[in-house]
C-alpha cells in the first residue's frame, strides 16, 4: 500500500516535534502511557452510557513488553481503539487529538479525566523510534483491526490485520545506538520501571510489565534461580487523594522519606485541596532539618507539579516564594493551561492563584505550630528561621505582614527565643520604641556598653545575632505602631533633661579636648563626644546615619570595591576616671599623649563591637608604651 503524507504542513514540523518539543527523551513513555490511558477512559465512558457491556474498570490496564532480541518496545492498552477513519484523522494529522475532541464534548461529565490535549505527545515516539507500528480495533462484535505504520517524516500506511482485542498495541523499533545516546536503556526493565514510577505513578489503571526477580532453589542451601512475575509497576491511587483516616503517619513519613530522600521523617505535614477558581491537591512538607546545600547557591527550590496525577514537572520553582524554598512536596491540578510538550505552563494565572493560597497556607501552619507546639517550632527556626528573615529582607518589607509573626529573637529577659508580639506585650508603659542590640553572640551583648542606659531603664532588648537581622527589622520598620531602634544610634533619647544639659555643659567646656581626640583619629570617625548613654564603661562607638556597624560588617564580607561604611562616632563616659585623665593630660600640654589614649580607646570601642582592630602592630606598642610609664 502506498505511503501516505502527514496532513498537517510539512516534514519540517514533526522533525521539529521530535527534535525540539521535549526536553528529555525519557518522555515518550509518560506520553505514550498517557494516551493508553486517555483511551480506556473513552472506552469505559462510552460502556456507561450505553455502549458496550460486560466491562469493568478494573479489567482495564496497561502492559509493557520490551524484547532485546528484535529491539522493540511495545505498549499495549485495553481502551476505545481506532477504526481506519479515526486513524487518518488522529494520527494521520499531527497536532489533532483525539482526546481534546473527547474532552470537550465532555465536559460536563465528573468521570472524565482526560489528560491528552494536544495530539502531539504520540510523535515523541520517534525521537527513540526508527519505526512505529500500532495495531488498534474498536469495539464491536464484527470491527476490523487496523496496521498503522510509519517511519517518521516521511509518512504512514494504513493497512488492515488482524486483532483479537479490542484496544491498542504500539510497538517501538529502537533507534541503534550512538556515541552521545544509549537506546538500549529503554529495554532494561528497571530502567522502565523507574520512569513509570517517576512520570506515571498515579495513572488510574495499572500498568503491568514482567521482572526479572531471584529466589532460592528448592531443596538447595544457597543456590539462587532467576523467575518471571507479572508485576503492577504504579500506585495508581495517589497518597494525597486518599482521606486523611486511610493514611497513617509512618505511611506518610515513609511517603515523604522515599520520594524526596530525607532521612528523617518531616517535622510537618500540610495538606490542602482548593475547588474554584484554581482547583488543585496539594501535599506538603516541611522537613526537620536543612539539607546539606541548603544555604548554598546549588539548592533548587519547588515542588513536583502534577496534571491529573502525571508528573509534568520535578521542581515548579513558582509555586514557592523563597521565603518558604525549605517546603518539600507536591500539587496536582486538572486545570493548568500546559504547552505543547506538557512540560512547562502556558501562562501563569492558574500558578500564581496556587502559589497564593499556598504561601497562605504555609505562613497559616507555622503559625499554629509556634502557638500549639513551641518546642518543635524553636527546633524548625533553628533549621530555616534565616531564610524567613532574609524573605522579609530581600522582598523590602513586602512580605513582613506574612512572616512578622513567624520571627523568633534572642532577648535580654529571656533564655528562650521571643516573638515580637511577646516582646511588644511586655513593654514598659512609657517605652515608645522596640530596642535591640546587633553582635556575635548573646555572650558579646550583655557586656556591650550601650546597652546599659537602656537596662537602666529596665526595657527589654532583642539581641540580633544573625547578619541579617538588623536588615530584617530594618525592612520591618515597625511593629504594633512601635519603630525598632538600635541601642547604638545617635541619641536614644532616653536621658533625663538634667542629664542631656549636664552632658552638654562639660562637652562645651572640653570642646578643645575632644577636637584634639578627633584630630588625632582623623577620618576614623566623625566625631568624638561625650556620651548620655555609657555608665560604667569609659567608651563605646556609635553611629550617625543609615549605616549601622553591623551593616557595615556585612557589606565588607561582600565581593567588589564599594564599600558602605558607617559614620562612626566614638562615646567617652564623662564621669569615668579614664576621661579624667585624658583631661590631665591635655592642661599638662601633652596633646601626643592624648592622642596616643583616643587610639587606644578607638581600639577598645572596636573590640567591644568585635570589630578587629586595624593595626594590631600599632596597638600592642602603644599599650607596651603605656604600660611601661
Amino acid at each position: 500500500m502506498p505511503k501516505k503524507q502527514f496532513q498537517a504542513e510539512s516534514k519540517r514540523l514533526l522533525e521539529l516535534m521530535i527534535n525540539s518539543i521535549y526536553t528529555h527523551k525519557e518522555i515518550f513513555l509518560r506520553e505514550l502511557i498517557s494516551n493508553a490511558s486517555d483511551a480506556m477512559d473513552k472506552r469505559y465512558y462510552h460502556s456507561l452510557s450505553g455502549g458496550e457491556t460486560g466491562l469493568a474498570r478494573e479489567e482495564l490496564c496497561i502492559q509493557i513488553i520490551p524484547d532485546k532480541s528484535a529491539r522493540t518496545l511495545t505498549i499495549t492498552d485495553r481502551g476505545c481503539g481506532m477504526s481506519q477513519e479515526e486513524l487518518e484523522e488522529n494520527l494521520g494529522t499531527i497536532a489533532k487529538s483525539g482526546s481534546l475532541a473527547f474532552k470537550e464534548e465532555n465536559d460536563k461529565q465528573e468521570d472524565v479525566d482526560i489528560i491528552g490535549q494536544f495530539g502531539v505527545g504520540f510523535y515523541s515516539a520517534f525521537m527513540v523510534a526508527k519505526n512505529v507500528r500500532v495495531l488498534t480495533r474498536p469495539a464491536g462484535e464484527n470491527a476490523q483491526g487496523w496496521c498503522w505504520e510509519s517511519d517518521g517524516s516521511d509518512g504512514y500506511t494504513i493497512t488492515p490485520c488482524d486483532k483479537a482485542e479490542t484496544g491498542s498495541t504500539v510497538i517501538l523499533t529502537l533507534k541503534d545506538n550512538t556515541e552521545e545516546d544509549d537506546y538500549d536503556e529503554f529495554l532494561e526493565s528497571y530502567r522502565l520501571q523507574s520512569l513509570v514510577k517517576k512520570y506515571s505513578d498515579y495513572i488510574r489503571y495499572p500498568i503491568r510489565m514482567e521482572m526479572t526477580r531471584s529466589r532460592k532453589k528448592e531443596g538447595t542451601e544457597d543456590e539462587y534461580e532467576d523467575y518471571q512475575e507479572i508485576e503492577t509497576l504504579n500506585s495508581m491511587v495517589p497518597i494525597w487523594k486518599k482521606a486523611k483516616g486511610e493514611v497513617s503517619d509512618e505511611e506518610m513519613n515513609q511517603f515523604y522519606q522515599d520520594k524526596f530522600g530525607d532521612f528523617s521523617p518531616p517535622l510537618r505535614v500540610i495538606r490542602s485541596s482548593t475547588e474554584g477558581a484554581a482547583t488543585y491537591n496539594a501535599l506538603l512538607f516541611i522537613p526537620a532539618r536543612a539539607p546539606y546545600n541548603y544555604y548554598s547557591r546549588d539548592y533548587e527550590k519547588g515542588l513536583q507539579l502534577y496534571a491529573s496525577g502525571v508528573l509534568i514537572m520535578d521542581r515548579c520553582a513558582d509555586l514557592l516564594p523563597d521565603c518558604f524554598s525549605f517546603v518539600k512536596g507536591l500539587v496536582d491540578s486538572q486545570d493548568l493551561s500546559l504547552n505543547i510538550s506538557r512540560e512547562m505552563l502556558q501562562h501563569d494565572r492558574q500558578l500564581k492563584l496556587i502559589a497564593g493560597r499556598l504561601e497562605k497556607k504555609i505562613a497559616g501552619e507555622l503559625g499554629l505550630m509556634l502557638k500549639n507546639e513551641r518546642e518543635k517550632y524553636e527546633d524548625f527556626f533553628g533549621a530555616f528561621g534565616l531564610q524567613l528573615k532574609f524573605g522579609v529582607y530581600s522582598t523590602y518589607g513586602a512580605q513582613g505582614e506574612l512572616l512578622r509573626d513567624l520571627l523568633l529573637f534572642s532577648s535580654s529577659k529571656s533564655e528562650k527565643p521571643v516573638t515580637l508580639a511577646e516582646y511588644v506585650e511586655r513593654m514598659k508603659e512609657d517605652q515608645k520604641v522596640i530596642y535591640y542590640a546587633c553582635g556575635q553572640s548573646r555572650e558579646q551583648l550583655e557586656h556591650l556598653p550601650q546597652t546599659e542606659l537602656v537596662k537602666e531603664k529596665d526595657y527589654e532588648i532583642l539581641y540580633l545575632t544573625d547578619d541579617v537581622d538588623e536588615f530584617c527589622v530594618r525592612a520591618l520598620g515597625q511593629y504594633a505602631d512601635h519603630e525598632f531602634k538600635s541601642v547604638s544610634d545617635g541619641d536614644l533619647d532616653l536621658a533625663s533633661q538634667e542629664e542631656k544639659d549636664q552632658v552638654k555643659e562639660q562637652s562645651d567646656k572640653e570642646k578643645d579636648l575632644l577636637d584634639c581626640m578627633k584630630e588625632a583619629l582623623g577620618e576614623k570617625v566623625k566625631e568624638v563626644r561625650l556620651s548620655a548613654r555609657l555608665k560604667s564603661g569609659p567608651v563605646c562607638l556609635t553611629t550617625d546615619g543609615g549605616i549601622t556597624l553591623e551593616m557595615e560588617k556585612v557589606f565588607a564580607q561582600m565581593p567588589g570595591d564599594q564599600k558602605m561604611k558607617a559614620e562612626r562616632v566614638l562615646e567617652l563616659n564623662g564621669g569615668h576616671g579614664v576621661f579624667r585623665k585624658l583631661q590631665g593630660l591635655y592642661q599638662a600640654g601633652e596633646k601626643e599623649k592624648v592622642g596616643t589614649y583616643a587610639q587606644l580607646l578607638y581600639a577598645q570601642a572596636q573590640l567591644l563591637e568585635g570589630i578587629p582592630v586595624e593595626d594590631p602592630v600599632a596597638f600592642s606598642q602603644a599599650l607596651n608604651a603605656l604600660l611601661a610609664e
